[in-house]
């Protein structure tokens, strides 16, 4: 009977991870094109070439603020002055 009971135990246990796992066909049938298919794929292929090709360049700037502001934007204030920071600062003294 502890027997019994063990094995439904470990059923149970077992049912829904066994649920859980993916149906993998390891051995797909292989599917090969036909010279009609590869024909169409040529032609949709050269297709989107074209259409790619028709699209202009972005020549502008990229800025969408740009029309707002009415300075250009400044540099640092004081670009020549430089301090050491970290660990190259202290390695120095």
């Amino acid at each position: 009977m502890r027997i019994l009971s063990a094995v439904a135990v470990a059923m149970l246990l077992t049912a829904p991870a066994y649920a859980q796992m993916p149906n993998i066909n390891l051995m797909p049938e292989v599917k090969t094109k036909t010279q009609e298919e590869k024909d169409q794929d040529a032609v949709n292929q050269r297709a989107y070439k074209d259409s790619l090709s028709k699209i202009p360049d972005a020549k502008g700037s990229s800025d969408p603020w740009g029309q707002v502001r009415s300075d250009p934007p400044k540099a640092s204030a004081n670009p020549a002055k430089k301090t050491k920071s970290g660990s190259t600062a202290q390695r120095g003294q």
